[in-house]
């Protein structure tokens, strides 16, 4: 009985897994934006490390680990890479929020002050 409940739901695991996986890969070839494709890539490597760590759940072997942790780091720095890389909006109001209140503003010199009539104006 256990087997059976086991390989239930190993089988329902690998076609979330799988679904996910094919969903993702859509994503990467249909875009439209790198940050789109980041996204899948992102989703992708999580999908594969999820199937390895059920691997690794159902054959009760700790010899996957390794390769979960090494994939899981390189996803994450890969991710980080392309958004440190993205430009980055010059318009206040293209940023997240409520419109860019926050943004700094520029700074304005003051106006000098134009000699009245009967002051001198300049040096003597």
């Amino acid at each position: 009985m256990p087997e059976t409940l086991e390989t239930t739901l190993f089988g329902a695991i690998a076609l979330c897994l799988g679904l996910s996986a094919l969903l993702a890969i859509v994503r990467i070839i249909r875009g439209p934006s790198v940050l789109d494709r980041t996204v899948a890539t992102e989703v992708l490597v999580s999908t594969i490390v999820c199937a390895l760590g059920a691997l690794a759940a159902l054959t009760r072997s700790s010899t996957t680990l390794p390769i979960v942790i090494s994939l899981s780091l390189v996803g994450f720095l890969g991710s980080v890479a392309v958004a440190r890389f993205m430009p980055q909006p010059h318009d206040p109001a293209d940023l997240p929020g409520d419109g860019g209140s926050t943004a700094v503003l520029p700074v304005t010199r003051p106006r000098r002050r134009s000699a009245r009539k009967g002051e001198q104006g300049g040096p003597s």
